[in-house]
């Protein structure tokens, strides 16, 4: 067997593959008792064919629809040998056969191009600090309360302990109304500390029918300045009830906290830890997604398309499954396949980049990782680690467990740099409200110029 590989671009290669007959006879013998299984002739029964008689009768037909085969088993064989491994589903470009000669075919394929890397180690990647704040567990714990909380009806509003339910009408700036701006029967809890403040404070003392008015500020950047917009509503009181927590007793506490708290304390500080942990793996996430996309900027180049077809495809399959195990009604495929395209690609330059760092630093993982993983599991579980062995293969876990590996090594060679979120922010409105002011300036500056 003579074999070539020619390399057509940093992403595409081409197998050639020349076979003598002597070399594939045993392949063709094959093929011929497999098609006498299904071949009758007069005086012979299906299967019963002589093999000479089906030669002379079908055997070049059948050697020539047999190449195609033996050429792709040809092509894993040597794929195998020579550690060739196709992004995508290899396309044969050339098949010749002569029965009793030879057998000649080419198959290109997209590979994991070699990249040369740069600066994926010693970077400085901020990773945001959440502090858990006493005010959000008194926030959570009362909602914990709420939850098994009782309503009386009542007929005014003494404080932020009730729950009202009103009609909402936007008004213009002369007092009227505004047409399709109307919202009936919205519930509102006072003492939820999201509810805007001109509600509460213009709700106090009202009673049912009666009305109270309420400003709503929407701040946002529009380019590089910070718009501002007021929407004014007037409020109709249909219902007023007072919000009755529970008693914090003892049974009560184990009952809303599945029996992990018995005292309020106690919830309160299984709530802080609850959020303390939460708040350690979303940075730690925040952290990994910014270093990642800093690597892929720093090293980004066009991934083959079909290598990205193939991950949009395994991504759309994955959505599709989310989406019917979620109810969700008409979903919109080509939308959603248009949507992933960003995903696919950026997932294509990361798994191949990911490869080439572990195979520059030689991070490796083999059978011995996933036996390892088979005897602790194997301990775990009581399924036997052969099993899970097996298992593991089939649902590609040597490629999750080396991307593991490449994160390690990742995070152990570039620097954390702790922020804290809410200063950051303030630091960056503040910054874009002078910005802001600043070309503000500069703009009426120029328009008192001209004149």
């Amino acid at each position: 067997m003579e074999t070539k590989v020619n390399i057509i671009s940093d992403t595409e290669h081409e197998l050639e593959v020349k076979l003598e007959y002597a070399e594939i006879k045993n392949e063709i013998e094959d093929a011929y008792k497999k098609e006498r299984k299904s071949i009758s002739m007069p005086g012979f029964r299906k299967g019963k064919v002589p093999m000479a008689m089906l030669k002379k009768a079908y055997g070049e037909s059948i050697e020539y629809k047999a190449s195609e085969d033996i050429a792709n088993k040809k092509f894993w064989d040597v794929a195998t040998e020579k550690d060739i491994k196709p992004l995508n589903m290899p396309s044969m470009t050339n098949l010749k056969f002569e029965v009793d000669k030879f057998l000649e075919f080419s198959v290109k394929y997209e590979v994991k191009p070699t990249l040369k890397l740069k600066d994926y180690t010693n970077l400085e990647i901020e990773k945001p600090i959440f502090k858990v704040r006493d005010e959000d567990v008194d926030v959570e714990v009362n909602n914990i309360m709420k939850s098994k909380a009782t309503f009386t009806v009542a007929d005014v509003i003494e404080d932020n302990n009730f729950r009202i339910t009103v009609d909402l009408q936007r008004i213009d700036e002369e007092g009227k109304d505004i047409e399709g701006s109307k919202s009936t029967n919205m519930v509102i809890d006072l003492s939820d500390p999201k509810v805007n403040a001109d509600i509460v404070n213009n709700s106090m003392k009202k009673k049912v029918t009666e009305t109270f008015q309420f400003t709503f500020t929407d701040e946002h950047m529009h380019g590089d300045h910070v718009h501002k917009e007021e929407f004014v509503y007037v409020a109709t009181i249909n219902k007023i009830e007072k919000i009755n927590l529970h008693e914090a007793t003892e049974e009560f506490m184990q009952e809303i906290s599945g029996k992990k708290a018995k005292t309020l304390d106690e919830l309160k500080s299984m709530t802080r830890e609850n959020y303390e942990k939460y708040y350690v793996d979303q940075s730690d996430k925040v952290y990994f997604n910014s270093l990642l996309e800093k690597i892929v900027e720093n090293n980004d180049f066009k991934p083959s398309d079909g290598y990205v077809e193939n991950i949009a495809k395994r991504l759309f399959e994955a959505e599709k499954r989310n989406a019917e195990q979620q109810k969700i009604p008409n979903l919109n495929e080509e939308a959603l396949k248009e949507n992933l395209k960003p995903k696919a690609e950026w997932n294509a330059k990361w798994q191949i980049i990911l490869e080439n760092i572990a195979e520059k630093e030689n991070i490796t993982v083999g059978d011995e990782d996933l036996e390892k993983l088979a005897k602790d599991e194997a301990e775990k579980t009581g399924i036997s680690a052969d099993k899970l062995v097996k298992y593991y293969k089939d649902a590609g876990r040597l490629e999750s467990m080396l991307e593991e590996k490449v994160l390690e090594f990742l995070k152990a060679n570039n620097k954390v740099v702790e922020v804290d979120p809410e200063e950051k922010a303030k630091k960056e409105k503040a910054e874009k409200k002078k910005t802001s002011a600043k070309k503000t300036k500069e703009t009426t500056k120029k328009s008192e110029n001209k004149k």
